[in-house]
């Protein structure tokens, strides 16, 4: 008994001490619901495949309030060793020099491999310094593409395998679902800033904001206010009149998604990332997937989308041990297993042209029609100037005046020259702040 009993010690502290020894390494992150539980799912099997390191996730809320955080808790000295950062943070992390430890120098320093040339040309360039370097870790990328909802285009006698291709045919189709009465509006958009505005700028191939949308330095001003946009946000204010478009409010509300979950509204633009979300809460129709739609008559139209979605900065500050099994870790996230498997899931892109060649060879593009438009999308053609990416200070700030703005239009306050004249205006001044903050 006595042996059996100290041989039953003896497995506890052995156990005790091997966790002991685990290098915890505490990762916040902004991904809740069905992308949350994926996100855990793929941390824990990372745990369980090596006993030296173990992540620890934890949800911190939206984008901006998981970058608030990390900010205010490197201020405090209780930093984590990962963040996730969405793209509009890009800028504000590349100025804060000191607080992060790029990815090529992490990954470079503890021995692990790492190709920028293995990642999609779209999301290197977004990530990336003027000398090419990678700063901080794709995880999950994503596009804006368009959903829409097969049966009600069958009642409204559209044919439900083909989603309209230009804003022309999207104001047909929105017309012919309405006096059907198949759905009482047409369309409805999420993210009015990334999605109505900076992707259908880069889109259209046409400029953000100068040098290069920002990513040639911090001297780049917005220029928002072109023909185009102003075209687009006078449709768009028709629309609404006409009960075509329906508004869902600022992103942070997110009251477009349930337009089109209770079939009020028949077509949606969103994320390629929400595709998850939507498949499990569309439970009454089928939903189809096409591309972005375009005007005609805007030469150089389509171009390619740009990415949104987030990445994965690493703050300084911890323990060497830590930095080890970061780069650990994402190797693990790198992997062409992992990727595809959540490419899959979620909807963000495959992050590696390796992650994609699997999904072909698994055949899995060919089973699930429509999940190719967000990589067939990004990679329409070869990114200009105009269409590879942003980066701008203080740009989580400025999507919050983009969206003043277009309430303003919506209300009637404002025609669409005149809000978005105001819209550069007072986002330039923002990053003319930003500019004076960071020289």
């Amino acid at each position: 008994m006595s042996r059996l009993l100290t041989a039953s010690v003896a497995a506890l502290i052995a156990s005790l001490t091997a966790a002991q020894a685990q290098t915890d390494i505490q990762w916040w992150h902004a991904m809740g619901g069905e992308l949350g539980a994926k996100l855990e799912e793929i941390t824990r099997n990372f745990n369980d495949s090596q006993d030296e390191y173990r992540v620890v996730p934890s949800y911190k809320g939206t984008y901006p309030e998981t970058m608030t955080a990390a900010i205010a808790a490197f201020r405090a000295r209780q930093q984590p060793a990962i963040v996730q950062v969405f793209e509009v943070g890009t800028g504000t992390m590349m100025a804060a020099e000191g607080a992060v430890v790029p990815v090529h120098q992490l990954m470079a320093d503890h021995g692990e491999s790492f190709d920028p040339q293995a990642y999609l040309p779209a999301v290197v360039g977004y990530y990336s310094d003027t000398e090419g370097n990678m700063l901080s870790l794709p995880f999950n990328s994503s596009t804006p593409i368009l959903y829409y909802n097969k049966d009600a285009f069958e009642k409204a006698g559209l044919d439900p395998e083909q989603p309209p291709e230009t804003w022309a045919q999207l104001e047909e189709f929105a017309t012919r679902i309405r006096e059907s009465g198949a759905a009482s509006c047409g369309f409805t958009s999420r993210w009015i800033s990334w999605i109505q505005t900076e992707n259908f700028s880069a889109w259209h191939n046409q400029p953000i904001g100068t040098l290069e949308n920002g990513l040639g330095g911090q001297d780049a001003r917005l220029t928002l206010n072109g023909p185009a946009q102003v075209k687009h946000w006078e449709n768009l204010k028709r629309w609404a009149d006409e009960g075509l478009f329906k508004y869902g409010g600022p992103v942070a509300g997110d009251g477009a998604a349930p337009l089109f979950y209770s079939q009020e509204c028949a077509i949606y633009m969103e994320s390629s990332g929400g595709r998850a979300g939507i498949i499990a809460n569309a439970t009454d129709f089928e939903v189809g997937f096409g591309m972005l739609p375009y005007y005609d008559d805007i030469e150089g139209a389509p171009q390619n989308s740009i990415i949104g979605g987030a990445t994965l900065w690493v703050l300084s500050g911890r323990p060497d041990a830590e930095y080890e099994g970061v780069a650990r870790f994402f190797e693990y996230l790198s992997s062409p297993e992992v990727q595809a498997e959540w490419h899959q899931f979620t909807g963000y892109l495959p992050i590696t042209q390796a992650a994609y060649d699997l999904g072909k060879e698994q055949g899995y593009y060919e089973q699930n029609p429509g999940t190719e438009v967000s990589i067939q999308q990004i990679t329409l053609n070869e990114p200009t100037e105009n269409s590879k990416g942003l980066r701008f200070g203080n740009y989580v700030q400025i999507r919050g005046i983009i969206d003043e703005e277009f309430e303003q239009l919506l209300s009637g306050a404002k025609d669409a020259q005149g809000a978005l004249d105001s819209l550069v205006q007072r986002g330039n001044a923002l990053i003319e702040e930003f500019q004076a903050q960071n020289q």
